[in-house]
């Protein structure tokens, strides 16, 4: 063991390796969130509960069905995902209608369902059956209308705060039900143990999670920057009245993106579960350091986001080691002397 600056090496590489999980999830939660913002112009706050949901989704996936690890790896996303286009499409996409009809009858529906399910099934399992089967039935109803109603211009507030007010609801269903003592998820057996790597010990999950982050960040910055997809969707955020002029189903495309965007949070929330305990509260905690390392990447840039996450949780990791009193701090106060320089972030387009 050698000394870096007076700290002992396996200090200081133990530090940094819990920095790169750090930003592992803080560039896959700002990932989500920039490709939601910069693609749809949606502030999500609902994020941090829909990373939580993919940890208890894992969970539930095993208590109930006995699937392991890596199946929950595939399938909670997935599930996630879902019920990100089943708020966009019936919720956030309809505050910007004229007629919020059916906003009344999706939440009454499920309402009615949720009620009538718990009656014999787990809460969290009738929710989730009821909001499904309310999805299906309003649109089925409102198939057999001409048209949801005319758009109208609102403020994007409102946007911000429906999702704030999703996060909150999520949050209370799941400490209700599961408490606030969390619940715990082990390492699958294929991950466990580590590598010695002489200067430290680096564990295969964590080096796991690292690695599945760098792959799934890389790949969504590719598709959404080098591929004629990509060029879709940013040109119907820009126009999306030419877009449409092609036959691109806009509205479709754009609900599927707030999809993938919660899905990268889901995806997120299964790769913690087996390093903390799956809590209601873990995307709550995480949440506000997830938008400052937004702020300062710049507000829906994808490499903003990635590079802007690794870094700042590394930063974090050293401030740990040299200055733990302000490692809490930190990124907040990167942020401020980064707003004050360049007020549209590091890798933001300014207006």
């Amino acid at each position: 063991m050698f000394e870096i600056f007076g700290i002992p090496s396996t200090a200081l590489f133990g530090q940094l390796l819990i920095g790169l999980i750090n930003g592992s999830f803080y560039a896959l939660l700002s990932l989500g969130l920039a490709v939601i913002f910069g693609m749809l112009n949606i502030v999500n706050f609902s994020h941090g509960a829909q990373y939580m949901m993919g940890a208890f989704m894992a969970f539930l996936l095993l208590q109930y069905f006995n699937l392991n690890y890596f199946l929950a790896l595939a399938i909670a996303p997935l599930i996630v995902g879902l019920t990100g286009i089943i708020i966009e499409r019936n919720l956030i996409s309809q505050l910007y209608r004229v007629s919020k009809l059916r906003i009344v009858v999706f939440l009454a529906s499920v309402a009615a369902l949720s009620i009538i399910l718990s009656l014999s099934l787990d809460p969290i399992v009738s929710l989730v059956i009821a909001t499904l089967a309310s999805a299906v039935l309003v649109e089925i109803v409102f198939a057999l209308r001409l048209t949801d109603g005319a758009s109208e211009p609102t403020d994007h507030i409102y946007g911000l705060l429906l999702t704030f007010g999703l996060a909150l609801i999520t949050e209370g269903i799941f400490r209700h039900q599961y408490g606030s003592a969390g619940q715990p998820y082990g390492v699958p057996d294929l991950l466990k143990g580590g590598q010695n790597l002489g200067f430290m010990f680096l564990p295969n999950y964590r080096a796991w999670v690292i690695a599945v982050s760098v792959v799934v960040c890389f790949a969504t910055w590719f598709v959404i920057e080098r591929t004629k997809l990509g060029a879709y969707l940013r040109a119907a955020t820009e126009n999306p009245t030419l877009v449409r002029a092609f036959g691109i189903n806009v509205p479709r495309m754009i609900t599927l993106t707030y999809g993938f965007g919660v899905a990268l949070s889901g995806l997120a929330g299964v790769l913690a579960a087996p390093i903390y305990n799956v809590s209601p509260q873990m995307g709550s905690d995480l949440i506000i350091v997830v938008f400052a390392v937004v702020v300062i990447g710049g507000m829906g840039s994808i490499m903003g986001a990635v590079v802007t996450g690794f870094a700042l949780g590394i930063i974090e990791g050293l401030t740990k080691v040299f200055w733990p009193e302000a490692s809490s701090t930190v990124i907040f106060v990167i942020m401020g002397i980064v707003l004050l320089i360049r007020p549209a972030g590091l890798f933001g387009r300014r207006a």
